[in-house]
Order: C-alpha cells, then structure tokens, then sequence
C-alpha cells in the first residue's frame, strides 16, 4: 500500500486549486473567499474537537482528515506553502513549549 502523505495532500489541493469550479470543490471554496473557507475551516475544527471527546475512534480519524484538508486550502487560498509552517514548527524546538506560548504574550 502506497503511503500518501500530508504533502501529497498539499499537491493535490493546489492542483485542485487550479481547476474549473465545475469540476473542484477546492476551486469552488477559494472562489468564495478566505471568509468562507476560514468559516468551513473554523466548522470542522469544532466537528473534530467534538469527535476527540467522543468514543469513536474512526469519527475522529475521518474529522481530522476532513481538517486538515480546509487547513491546506486556507493556505492555499492565502499563498502560504506548508514547508513554511514546518519551517516556524522547527524553529519553535529550540524552546519548550511552555516559554514559547510565554513569549507570545509578552511574558
């Protein structure tokens, strides 16, 4: 079995990105706004977090796909390449968690 990665999923929205909305869901999202698909975002994000608190395993495996997805075309809609996330997670290992989250507000 072929292994498909997050990055695979990154290639396939930004490929999706650039098809007709006739045939993209993707493209559909990004051509109604970065409202819209920060709202779809922000809906899933709450589905997963109702899903982690629940006893159904598979839920909540299928709600974190579904998240992840609307995170990559949030930043596929904002231009943001998910090497730059993983470029800002890398620097954040430094530090402990702790003094990161301290540093950004201020102490």
């Amino acid at each position: 079995m072929t292994t498909f990665t997050i990055h695979d999923l990154e290639a396939r929205v930004h490929e999706r990105a650039a098809a007709s909305p006739e045939q993209s869901y993707t493209r559909k999202l990004i051509d109604k706004g970065i409202a819209h698909c920060a709202k779809k975002l922000g809906e899933e994000a709450v589905e997963t977090a109702l899903a982690a608190v629940g006893e159904d395993r598979e839920h909540l495996i299928a709600e974190t796909a579904d998240l992840l997805y609307h995170l990559l075309v949030v930043l596929e809609a904002r231009g943001i390449k998910l090497a730059e996330v993983e470029a800002t997670l890398g620097a954040r290992t430094a530090y402990s968690g702790l003094d990161e989250k301290a540093a950004r507000k201020g102490g």
